[in-house]
């Protein structure tokens, strides 16, 4: 008798646990299907997942772990897409690599280092999630493969990454007017999905668009088409989210095509001190460009050929190079230096970037 009321026990209590087990294995699943299923999902609702995966794992069978790591690690990547943390997006990796989600494990570390893209990358799988081949897309345009990066994109036009392709196209073949209306698109999805109160959680996963850098792009595509008011008005919206030498530098040009001396005179001055501000040594030859086509414009010539040697001398992007130099060459043509300048200038105009004043430095060579 007292073994057959031990076995009664022992039943009651086997029973008792799997009946507990069942009941943390729904809350789990419930749990997750509330994340997975939601139009856009909401914080309470992953962190309670996260916690109700965590929950059942100690007393899973070995068969379902695999899966309860991916619901966790899903459920993790989701609090970290809305609240941003970085350190959430690095636990939702490694859930999800035990959980086999490859592609989603892949998706939360670029989160953290988007840097980290691999430059070149092949594909394993037909089929690549959308959210995925946005990523491929970015990588392309990262390394300057504008065919590649529109292939990606093809087919999420919502998402403004084809039309900034094409813009970015359109903008190396010279078509400036093109790229300005391709930029625009661009700019208008970047902005709605800013204005998104309730992102689905792949598309806050999506690549980060850089919409001050949109813009200033856009206003620099509106200036060489001719549309001065209008890269005025862009790069003054550009400008809103804090100071940036090259806005400062496209709308002083814009605003002295459109005859506004004084006003792009000032801000000629404002790209040098951004540019200041914002290098992280002392010296910057950006500064000093932009400090040089200030001088220059108020026809202190050999002052601006110092700076432009200074800019030379100094750390410069290399596709500001050519620029400098040609500014350069044209300050000793304006001083009065004919002969070897105005040759060196001539020979430096093919390089230089479409924003330097090509008419006004053949001109200028032309009766020096």
């Amino acid at each position: 008798m007292i073994r057959l009321a031990s076995l009664a026990l022992l039943t009651a209590a086997l029973f008792a646990k799997d009946e507990q087990r069942l009941v943390l294995l729904r809350q789990a699943q419930d749990s997750f299907d509330r994340v997975e299923k939601a139009a856009s999902a909401q914080l309470a609702d992953a962190s309670a997942c996260v916690q109700s995966q965590a929950a059942m794992m100690p007393v899973a069978l070995p068969a379902e772990l695999e899966l309860l790591h991916f619901h966790k690690g899903f459920c993790q990547l989701a609090v970290a897409a809305i609240t941003r943390n970085a350190a959430g997006f690095t636990e939702a990796a490694a859930e999800l690599d035990q959980g086999n989600a490859k592609t989603l494990a892949w998706l939360a570390r670029l989160q953290v280092n988007p840097a980290a893209l691999p430059a070149q990358w092949t594909d394993e799988k037909a089929g690549f999630a959308r959210t995925e081949r946005l990523w491929l897309g970015w990588a392309a345009l990262r390394r300057g493969d504008l065919d590649q990066a529109a292939r990606r994109f093809a087919g999420q036009e919502e998402t403004g990454w084809p039309a900034w392709a094409a813009g970015l196209q359109a903008f190396r073949e010279a078509r400036y007017r093109e790229a300005a209306a391709d930029y625009s698109q661009a700019v208008d999805a970047w902005t709605r999905a800013r204005r998104d109160p309730a992102p689905a959680l792949m598309a806050r996963l999506a690549p980060p668009a850089d919409l001050p850098r949109a813009l200033t792009e856009l206003g620099g595509a509106q200036l060489l088409s001719g549309s001065l008011a209008a890269a005025v008005a862009t790069l003054n919206t550009a400008l809103e989210a804090g100071p940036d030498a090259r806005a400062f530098y496209y709308r002083a040009r814009a605003r002295e095509l459109a005859g506004q001396t004084e006003a792009s005179l000032a801000d000629y001055n404002l790209a040098g001190r951004a540019a200041f501000a914002s290098a992280q040594e002392l010296s910057t030859g950006e500064a000093h460009l932009y400090r040089g086509m200030l001088r220059y414009r108020r026809k202190d010539f050999i002052g601006a050929e110092g700076e432009f040697t200074s800019a030379l001398n100094l750390d410069i992007p290399e596709a500001l190079r050519p620029d400098a130099s040609a500014w350069r060459h044209l300050s000793a043509v304006a001083a009065g230096f004919c002969a070897a300048s105005r040759e060196y200038l001539e020979r430096s105009l093919p390089a230089v970037s479409p924003f330097f004043p090509k008419d006004e430095a053949r001109t200028l060579a032309a009766g020096c």
